[in-house]
């Protein structure tokens, strides 16, 4: 009996749960792919184009496996995961998700995906009959239930790594002796923003929570972690044929459908529109609290609320979970949890009152952390790509700073409400 189940960000996920394990060793594969000879086997790489929900927008792959004399052809991926599983919310909220392996009869796979809307290419691969059998062994090995699950992780660990690694052990380490010698164009990071553009809110809230991790170079074989890249990369690869000579690793490649959405080629720049949302909420703010002081101290509250809640939840994604692309994140000195210290701040303001000592400590140690994720921009090396948030968020703390310094004068120029 399959269970409901829902698909995270960032996941590509098959249609069938561990039942399709069962059902694929006591019925669908019987005297078919099992029992087929290498010479018998034709492997290709599946690939699905993005979809129209967020949890689609990455695509999804799978490895076909067709016995050409029988005519049976089966569809195995790793992107099944279980949404009623115990404790699910919480795995996922640190990083510990439990993902497994499924196979699906290949017609009934590519009709789902095409019913959706999205783009299907198959690429036939030119592997030899003793790679086949053994990919097809290893698959099966796989499958069985006490195999079939294994620690996701958004970019090194996931359905399309799991299908290149197996593709790698077919051809004896060949994919990755190939493309870890090539350089692999975008990072994490930009990957995700092209990849959600289509959703602005949500790639705002992942590059703000992405760190580090999420911009160091990549090889092409690291860059491999999207289905659509993958398809590319396999595209460009030759490998040494019968004869020694080279001989292309996609044989042929038959677009199935075509897909209703198109990712973007390109990833956006953030940081025009985020250095003007700065400016501009940085320009109301000084505007308010000469024309609008209540108006002045609701904003100034729901900006350090913001910021504060932001700090923390990236304090905690750094020391509670195992969202590694998280970590030692340098947005959390541009929204810290030091900024709920100063809530109450924008009111004593608004009466012509002084800041309290630990409200004008905090917003002192609050300066200081943006200049220090100012200094940790300017050092050599990629570092975190961080300069949206850095355009946005120094305009907002200068204001503050400025407007809080000396409630008494400011109050003195006959401003009032």
């Amino acid at each position: 009996m399959h269970r409901p189940r829902r698909r995270p960000f960032l996941s590509c996920v098959g249609r069938l749960g561990l039942a399709g394990c069962l059902l694929l060793f006591t019925g669908l594969i019987r005297a078919g792919i099992a029992d087929a000879p290498g010479t018998a086997l034709e492997v290709s790489l599946i690939t699905y184009g993005p979809g129209e929900t967020y949890w689609e927008r990455f695509g999804h792959d799978a490895i076909e496996l067709r016995d050409r004399m029988s005519g049976e052809a089966v569809n195995f991926n790793y992107g099944v995961f279980d949404f009623d599983e115990s404790g699910f919310l919480l795995n996922f909220a640190r990083g510990r998700m439990t993902y497994r392996m499924d196979a699906v009869p290949s017609d009934e796979d590519i009709a789902y995906y095409r019913d959706e809307g999205r783009s299907v290419l198959r690429q036939r691969l030119a592997l030899d009959a003793a790679q086949a059998a053994g990919l097809r062994d290893f698959l099966l090995w796989n499958l069985r239930p006490e195999n079939a699950r294994y620690a996701y992780d958004y970019f090194t660990d996931n359905c399309t790594t799991r299908v290149r690694d197996a593709l790698d052990r077919a051809l004896g380490g060949a994919l990755h002796r190939a493309l870890a010698a090539r350089p692999g164009g975008p990072t994490y990071r930009q990957q995700t923003d092209r990849l959600m553009r289509a959703q602005p809110a949500l790639m705002l809230l992942l590059d703000l929570g992405l760190g580090p991790y999420a911009d160091r170079p990549l090889d092409a074989w690291q860059a491999s972690f999207l289905p659509q890249v993958l398809a590319e990369q396999l595209r460009a690869i030759a490998l040494p044929g019968p004869s020694g000579a080279p001989m292309a690793l996609v044989r042929a490649e038959t677009s199935l459908a075509a897909g209703r959405i198109a990712a973007a080629d390109e990833p956006p720049d953030l940081r025009p529109p985020l250095a003007l949302a700065g400016l501009a909420l940085a320009a109301l703010l000084l505007l308010a609290r000469r024309r609008w002081p209540t108006g002045f101290a609701v904003l100034a509250t729901l900006y350090l609320l913001a910021a504060g809640i932001v700090g923390v939840l990236l304090l905690a994604l750094w020391t509670l979970t195992a969202h590694r692309a998280a970590w030692a994140n340098a947005n959390i000195l541009l929204f810290s949890p030091l900024a709920l210290a100063l809530l109450a701040t924008p009111w004593r303001v608004r009466r012509g009152l002084a800041p309290t000592g630990l409200a004008q400590t905090a917003l002192t140690l609050q300066l200081v952390a943006a200049l220090i994720a100012v200094l940790l921009h300017l050092l050599p090396g990629p570092g975190q790509q961080n300069q949206p948030w850095l355009l946005f968020a120094l305009p907002c703390w200068l204001a503050l700073a400025w407007l809080t310094r000396r409630p008494a004068a400011v109050a003195a120029g006959g401003i009032g409400e």
